[in-house]
């Protein structure tokens, strides 16, 4: 493994520049949770959450790396995102921390995605788009 990496090591993209890496090849690794991903997500996206809620309250998938491992290999160009870009930021320096070399943590998460009008057609319930906006 690399060096520890940190928040401040992440490349973080707006969703405008998000969108064109995902036109260019890039992956996009969605880091929400099972339920938040079933609701709305973007076009050909993984789901490897980063966090779980059991009733306790959030707590990291101790399995998230070996997950991702799992799809993508280190050399993959990766977009990563949650709701609104702070479990995608935490990710993404996780991967960076195990090797991976192309990652870009994508500001604002779907939310963003969704407020930009990228989401066509599947545009999700207006309560997925509140629930990141005013969580806890």
């Amino acid at each position: 493994m690399d060096a520890t990496k940190s928040v401040e090591d992440v490349v973080t993209v707006d969703v405008h520049a998000a969108k064109e890496l995902l036109n260019s090849g890039h992956r996009y690794l969605d880091v929400r949770t099972n339920e938040e991903f079933s609701k709305s997500h973007v076009e050909n996206a993984l789901n490897i959450p980063y966090m779980f809620t059991p009733q306790e309250g959030r707590v990291k998938n101790p399995e998230f790396l070996a997950q991702v491992s799992a799809l993508c290999d280190k050399k993959d160009s990766l977009v990563v995102a949650c709701n609104s870009g702070g479990r995608s930021l935490k990710a993404s320096a996780d991967l960076l921390t195990a090797g991976y070399k192309n990652v870009n943590n994508m500001a604002g998460g779907y939310s963003a995605w969704v407020d930009n009008g990228f989401a066509g057609d599947s545009t999700p319930a207006e309560e997925l788009k509140t629930a990141c906006k005013f969580r806890r």
